[in-house]
């Protein structure tokens, strides 16, 4: 299939995407907005051009400090959220779980509560207008160590909101194996929220046994050093411990991944390991939820077949009740048979 032809059909099937930053699917437009307003000034050419122009992990990680030092105030938010609105539509996903990190603009002086409200009410506006549901997951972040993460979820917990459904544990893999931070989603857990963590990206298997073990993570975010250890694949594959893969970011990293061909996604998934697909940050590594798809049709030979599942798995992996999910997967379902039945010439 023609990636025309494929964008199209994709275009048409309802999606989840489960891993996501809320902050990196801000438009340059915004950007530039937010920048007027911080300065008082446009934004110098050199600047524009140069912001979302790297090649490392560095850079990107200037990019977006440099993107969230914009903001000045809270309703700063409310242009990350109609760019936000405008992504899901653009990709048809009707349902997402994004992440959120408060650490830095707790540290400027914005109020977690504060966010929370914003947030809500956009998140409100998108259903009540675009009848796309999101919710989100606070990172308690690894990167300041385990106090900040116990600041960050008591924050969290004092703010609750029927939008915000669990955490995440983010950040600095290297400088914050997952096992330090096992007090903090034990609590979670009792205290009947969702808690996922990023692991296996930037760190080997232990990391990913850590956080299934230690922290319970629910979902894993990247997991892709799993592929090095067996015993953990089959784990994962017998446990049905999700895995949030996100290949155009695995690349871009180039700790275990440095082209697209050679991504684990095709063994894990082979493996039989619940595996669903992510953008990430879309934004900051120039690709969105559909163009991951299609890199793993065009060059990972995924099967439309493969696509299909791999789009119901990202509803089986939400936090969704069983009925919300079934019904979903037959939109999807209904989604590809009747394109299919468009379009006979291409099958």
């Amino acid at each position: 299939m023609k990636r025309a032809d494929f964008f199209t059909l994709l275009k048409q099937v309802p999606k989840a995407e489960l891993h996501i930053h809320i902050e990196a699917v801000i438009t340059m437009a915004s950007v530039k907005k937010l920048y007027k307003k911080r300065f008082g000034k446009a934004m110098p050419k050199d600047e524009e051009k140069s912001l979302f122009d790297y090649d490392d992990l560095s850079g990107f990680i200037a990019a977006f400090l440099k993107v969230q030092d914009l903001f000045t105030e809270v309703s700063d938010f409310d242009l990350v959220f109609n760019d936000f609105a405008k992504y899901l539509e653009n990709n048809n996903v009707k349902y997402c779980e994004a992440f959120f990190a408060p650490s830095a603009f707790v540290k400027k002086g914005f109020k977690y509560s504060d966010m929370v409200e914003n947030f809500s009410k956009n998140i409100k506006k998108i259903k009540n207008e675009k009848d796309i549901t999101i919710k989100l997951l606070t990172d308690v972040s690894r990167t300041f160590g385990l106090e900040n993460a116990q600041a960050n979820y008591k924050m969290f917990k004092d703010s609750p909101s029927p939008e915000i459904i669990g955490i995440g544990l983010g950040g600095a893999e290297v400088k914050g194996p997952c096992n330090l931070f096992g007090p903090v989603f034990v609590q979670a857990h009792k205290d009947g929220y969702h808690a996922v963590a990023h692991a296996g990206e930037d760190v080997g298997p232990e990391s990913v046994w850590d956080a299934v073990k230690i922290l319970s993570s629910e979902r894993i975010g990247h997991g892709i050093s799993s592929i090095q250890d067996e015993k953990l694949v089959t784990y994962l594959k017998e446990k049905q411990i999700p895995l949030e893969i996100c290949p155009t970011s695995n690349v871009f990293t180039k700790k275990y991944v440095k082209t697209m061909e050679e991504h684990p996604v095709r063994a894990l998934y082979d493996a039989g390991v619940l595996v669903t697909i992510g953008s990430d940050d879309p934004v900051f590594f120039k690709t969105t939820v559909n163009e991951e798809y299609w890199n793993l049709y065009s060059k990972l030979n995924f099967t439309l077949a493969e696509i299909e599942d791999l789009i119901c798995n990202s509803f089986k992996a939400a936090f969704l009740a069983e009925s919300k999910k079934a019904s979903f997967i037959r939109e999807v379902k209904k989604a590809f048979k009747d394109y299919k039945a468009e379009q006979k010439e291409l099958f």
